[in-house]
């Protein structure tokens, strides 16, 4: 059996290194529970790769599987054991780890593979991101849930007049700090906010032309008021959005929470369209990744 996922893995590697590199893209997702036997997802970065255990216990033997198929060092495969629904992005392994460039669409990103549960770039945002992109040209551009910043990379390189990127977490800020340095992004048009969303989204009175909205599928931060649930909070929060925004204006909003069911009857006033169809990336086999619509307001 460990043969059979080896050969899985060295042919998926063949395919997407060569799709990676006329793409400018580094790292993606190499395998992704393609044999049933075998509930791995594996992400590879520059060399390294990230490897989940979704069931079960993660066997060293399919570590060193993993390594032998794509030729690279047993050290180079980072291992780790994926839990439920409620996990939360910020949540620490106890590693330090250590952080490395990789590139995606031209641009330069953080990565660290074992100081937190996740990596500091959502791979299958890589669509989405690129869309920001090309809509951002002269746009005031507002990130919220930011993590590391990914989208206002794209959206500031995009040419947006300017952002404000909100992350409740100085972590993630400090690094989508260094995420714009290492693109070379000017911080005095590209503002990054320490604040919850509920609070900020209260309190925001400026107008945006186009805004990101990917929040986690729950939260209880000791820095935050209450908690946040994107089932029973998301309609509000779409609402709120959708007021900062001007005439023509988008909005995008995703969610990777799986029974996730969007309130149609409290967001029927709007322009919206499902998109998740073309916001998952093709080296997705699991095209319930997450899902994504984009909301407009008329002209």
């Amino acid at each position: 059996m460990l043969e059979m996922l080896s050969n899985r893995i060295a042919k998926n590697a063949r395919h997407l290194s060569k799709w990676g590199k006329r793409r400018g893209i580094s790292c993606y997702r190499l395998y992704d529970r393609d044999i049933p036997e075998f509930p791995y997802v594996i992400d590879y970065y520059e060399g390294k790769v990230h490897l989940q255990v979704l069931s079960g216990e993660m066997k060293r033997e399919v570590a060193e599987a993993v390594a032998d198929a794509l030729e690279i060092p047993f050290e180079s495969v980072r291992m780790k054991k994926r839990g439920g629904q409620k996990e939360e992005q910020y949540e620490k392994t106890g590693e330090m780890g250590e952080d490395f460039v990789v590139f995606e669409n031209g641009y330069k990103f953080l990565v660290n593979l074992d100081a937190y549960l996740d990596t500091g770039l959502f791979l299958d945002h890589r669509n989405m991101r690129k869309m920001v992109g090309e809509r951002a040209n002269g746009k005031r551009f507002l990130n919220l849930f930011a993590y590391t910043g990914s989208f206002t990379v794209y959206a500031a390189k995009g040419g947006a007049l300017s952002s404000k990127t909100v992350d409740l977490s100085n972590t993630y800020l400090d690094w989508a700090k260094r995420n714009f340095d290492l693109n070379g992004i000017d911080l005095n048009k590209n503002i990054l906010v320490r604040s919850d969303v509920k609070a900020f989204l209260e309190e925001e009175k400026r107008i945006y032309d186009l805004i990101v909205l990917d929040p986690p599928t729950f939260s209880n931060s000791k820095k935050m008021t209450g908690n946040f649930d994107v089932q029973r909070d998301h309609a509000q929060m779409i609402t709120q959005c959708m007021s900062l925004l001007a005439p023509g204006g988008e909005l995008f909003f995703s969610c990777n929470l799986k029974p996730f069911r969007l309130d149609e009857e409290s967001l029927s006033g709007f322009d919206r369209k499902e998109i998740s169809s073309i916001t998952v990336p093709e080296d997705f086999r699991n095209k319930k990744i997450h899902r994504s619509w984009l909301f407009r307001i008329p002209a």
